[in-house]
This record gives structure tokens, C-alpha cells and sequence, in this order.
């Protein structure tokens, strides 16, 4: 495919570490790696805020006019050009307005279950949620999703236009390395990831198990859970090097919750040889499901010990066949419908078009 230039709208950025960051990372060096060029329009060139209950998350404030000036000068650009709009806060916002009064075709992606997340947190109705996200995502040409799961999902909520775009796991990043130095007794059973109510994480921290429970991972629940858990070992948020480290350390990778929409963690655990365990939920039955690297039971505690007996070397085979580059050329294969030249909707339809599911 010739190389085409692809601006992607997103809310979450570094400093940031999560599952939508690192997607958006890994996408980007594929992209730029096939030779096409990316330009990303993130809360850095914005005046933000810390956003409500999650400090470490900074959303722009009013950011339109601004976005507008920028996204005209990318459209300007010689040769075919694609929006893709990767979140549903106030960028993402601004990006949808944006393209909608100036007639220009666009993509968005599901990330995050916010009708559960925000229900879990703050006891707002799903549907209320749901509606939300109908607004935001039936005016895109198509909303990708990471599973086959949520692609049903999303139909259900009454959004029609869904693809799959599915995730992969940088297996030179994440691989069997030096261990990290824990110096604390064995078993290790090891949770990374948002440190908050949505994540579930006390479930895995209340579980009577051998040996010792570590958390990698930063979020507004970090200091409740630290109080009512002096056992457990809390190490913050950590690097990809130290994660990496942390993964090759620990015996078993515990996923406590019910709520992820793919769980990018669990693919970074495995690829690193460590086993899974978690609850037979979507997410990880999407993952991991029917595979013999995890165990999926409504026993968190029946299943973080069964993976104790998982070969490592089965998980790294495993993480080895869940590529980027395959996950970007579906990226890619959304996008192809939505280009435009210098501001011009191309002609055609492609996988975008109503009624299709998958990219050729």
C-alpha cells in the first residue's frame, strides 16, 4: 500500500502508562515503520487540567480552535490524509465537531468501557453512559473495536459501524529477562495496571494465597490499598525495562478484573513467560481463553494456584504469534475508506461502509 500520512486525535499520552497509551505507541512505530506518516494531536500542545479523580490523567481545556488550526494545516497536506479520533474526551470531542462541520470522513476506537468503569466508580447508570457513547461514535465511518467481544457490544448499545482491530504485544520489549530483585518469599503472584475501583484490584489482594502478592501500577485507589494492605508490596508505576524485569520475576500474573475491554497487560505478562491467571470474563477469554497459559475461573484463588503449573516457555510461544504489524494492517484497512486529498473526501467505500465487519 503506498504510504499515506494518518492523524490520530487522542486524550491519553505519555506521561501516561496504560493499555491505550501503549496501543497508540506500538501503532505508531508500525505505521512509521511501513512508511506511512503520523502526526498525533495530544494534550501536550494544550492548556489541561488534571482530570477528576485521576490526577495523573491531564485533559485540555476548550481545546476547538486550536485543534481546528491544526487539523486544517494536517488536511493541507499533499497526498491522502486519515483522521482517526482515539478517545472519547475533550480532544476526541473537539475532532469529531471538527470533521463533522467540514464534511471530513473519520475513524474512532473503543478503548474503554466507561459504562461499566463509571458505574463501578460512581454508580451512574450504564445507559446513561451508553447513549453518550452512541453520540460520540455512530458519526464515525466506523468504530474499531478490540475484540470480538466488544464488537458485539457496541451493536448491542445500538452502534452499528464496528470493526475489529485487535492488539499485539512487542515481544523484544517485553521477553524473559533478568529477574527484578524482590528478595520476598515465593510464590510471587504479581498484578500491573491502573491502581483503581474499575481494576478490582482488592479481589486479587484479598485472596489467601503462599507466598507474596506485588503491584506495579499508580491510581486514585493506590493509598486506600496501601493502608489496608501492609503485606503486599507496592513498587508504582514502572518502566518497560523494570516491567519486563518484574514479570520475569514473579510466578504468576494475577488479572483480577472484570471490566477491560482487551487487557493489553496480559499479553505483555505472558510474553515475558509469566502464566495468567484470571475470571472467566471478557477481556480474558477473548485473550487468553481455551488456552493452555492461563487459568480463567470464578476462583480467582482456585485459579492464580493452578497457573502456578503453567510451563513459561508455552507463554512465551504463545505472546509470539500476537503480532503488531498484523494488528496495524487492520488498523490500516479501516482507514482506507476515510482518506482525503488536501481536504477532499476521497471517492468510494471500503471496509468503513455500513454493513461490513472485517478489513480485506
Amino acid at each position: 500500500m503506498r504510504p499515506v500520512k494518518i492523524v490520530i486525535v487522542t486524550d491519553a499520552w505519555s506521561p501516561q502508562i496504560n493499555g491505550v497509551v501503549r496501543t497508540l505507541q506500538a501503532t505508531c512505530r508500525e505505521l512509521q515503520r511501513c512508511g506511512h506518516s503520523v502526526a498525533l494531536i495530544t494534550p501536550q500542545s494544550f492548556f489541561k487540567v488534571p482530570c477528576p479523580g485521576y490526577p495523573q490523567i491531564h485533559l485540555a481545556v476548550a481545546p476547538y480552535r486550536r485543534l481546528a488550526r491544526i487539523l486544517r494545516a494536517e488536511l493541507a497536506h499533499r497526498g491522502e490524509v486519515a483522521v482517526h479520533v482515539a478517545t472519547e474526551g475533550p480532544l476526541g470531542w473537539a475532532a469529531r465537531r471538527f470533521c463533522l462541520r467540514n464534511g471530513v470522513p473519520f475513524t474512532t476506537a473503543y478503548h474503554t468501557r466507561y459504562p461499566q468503569y463509571l458505574q463501578a466508580m460512581f454508580g451512574i447508570p450504564r445507559g446513561w453512559t451508553y447513549a453518550v457513547m452512541r453520540r460520540f461514535h455512530s458519526a464515525a465511518a466506523v468504530v474499531m473495536a478490540p475484540t470480538p467481544t466488544v464488537e458485539a457490544e457496541l451493536r448491542d448499545a445500538g452502534i452499528e459501524r464496528v470493526g475489529l482491530w485487535t492488539r499485539g504485544v512487542d515481544t523484544e520489549m517485553f521477553r524473559p529477562t533478568e529477574p527484578m530483585p524482590l528478595g520476598l518469599p515465593s510464590p510471587v503472584f504479581a498484578f500491573v495496571g491502573r491502581v483503581s475501583v474499575e481494576k478490582n484490584v482488592e479481589a486479587f489482594l484479598e485472596l489467601d494465597l503462599p507466598g507474596s502478592k506485588v503491584v506495579a501500577g499508580d491510581g486514585p485507589a493506590l493509598a486506600a490499598l496501601r493502608r489496608r494492605h501492609p503485606d503486599v508490596r507496592f513498587l508504582g508505576m514502572l518502566d518497560t525495562e523494570r516491567l519486563a524485569r518484574l514479570y520475569s520475576a514473579a510466578d504468576v500474573f494475577v488479572f483480577p478484573s472484570r471490566t477491560d475491554t482487551f487487557g493489553l497487560v496480559l499479553l505483555e505478562a505472558l510474553a515475558c513467560g509469566l502464566p495468567v491467571a484470571a475470571y472467566p470474563v471478557q477481556g480474558p477469554l477473548d485473550v487468553v481463553g481455551g488456552s493452555p497459559v492461563a487459568v480463567l475461573d470464578e476462583d480467582l484463588r482456585r485459579a492464580a494456584l493452578a497457573a502456578l503449573r503453567i510451563d513459561r516457555t508455552r507463554c512465551r510461544q504463545f505472546a509470539m504469534t500476537r503480532s503488531w504489524s498484523d494488528a496495524t494492517r487492520q488498523f490500516v484497512a479501516w482507514l482506507r475508506p476515510t482518506f482525503v486529498r488536501e481536504g477532499v473526501p476521497a471517492a468510494g467505500r471500503g471496509p468503513g461502509a455500513p454493513g461490513t465487519q472485517n478489513p480485506a
